[in-house]
């Protein structure tokens, strides 16, 4: 009876701890989306202007086949990485047409210099992916369990409360982590919907990520 009391005072107590280590282990993943998402704008200033269009099937195409090649030596199932990361690329997307739109009609906002897309952004792209595949193998365990989507939901809420990144970039994180705690992949020509609210369309709203970011947006309602 001794034992039996010990350990359950042992797990009552530890049980704080594990959750605590499971947040721990999303934030990585998000933050990185997050610098991601904020590369974006670099992305768009480098397009503004030019014939670049903010579609780059051949670009994606490397990305993606990239991020299937190295899953493959993390021991990670490409299937689920390419489209996590598939996530990623709608994202910047996201920010970079909103960018443009906005520097249409606000032409005093329009990016003065232009960065080098392959010198300048593409390494640091390059970079992330590395980090992001490495954060998706440390939270392997975590996107295997129904918790994962109230988890994340959570850890990115706590995020945009601490890095603030603006309402736009906010959206845009939002679309980076749609589907990463699905535990089947998604087809290519699967859509993910989104409500006007940033919410993801369907099932329990309060598990997804951007359930509860409508929140942290009245706190940080800048554009960029």
């Amino acid at each position: 009876m001794l034992i039996q009391a010990v350990s359950l005072t042992l797990s009552l107590a530890l049980a704080p701890l594990a959750v605590t280590s499971e947040r721990g282990a999303l934030r990585p993943l998000v933050e990185l989306s997050l610098e991601r998402v904020r590369l974006a704008g670099k992305v768009a200033a480098a397009k503004w202007g030019t014939t670049q269009p903010i579609d780059d099937p051949a670009r994606e195409r490397q990305v993606l086949d990239d991020v299937a090649a190295r899953s493959t030596t993390l021991g990670l199932d490409p299937a689920v990485t390419t489209r996590i990361f598939r996530d990623q690329i709608e994202a910047s997307k996201l920010v970079q047409r909103a960018l443009h739109a906005r520097w249409r009609s606000h032409p005093g906002e329009q990016p003065t210099d232009r960065p080098d897309l392959a010198k300048e952004v593409r390494p640091h792209l390059d970079r992330i992916t590395g980090e992001l595949l490495l954060a998706i193998k440390g939270s392997e365990r975590i996107r295997e369990r129904p918790s994962c989507r109230r988890k994340l939901n959570r850890t990115t809420t706590k995020v945009i409360d601490d890095q603030d990144p603006g309402t736009l970039r906010t959206r845009g994180l939002t679309r980076a982590l749609a589907t990463f705690c699905e535990r089947r992949p998604i087809g290519p020509n699967v859509r993910v919907a989104h409500a006007p609210n940033g919410q993801i369309a369907g099932g329990d709203t309060s598990a997804h990520p951007g359930a509860d970011l409508r929140r942290a947006r009245s706190k940080h309602p800048s554009f960029g």
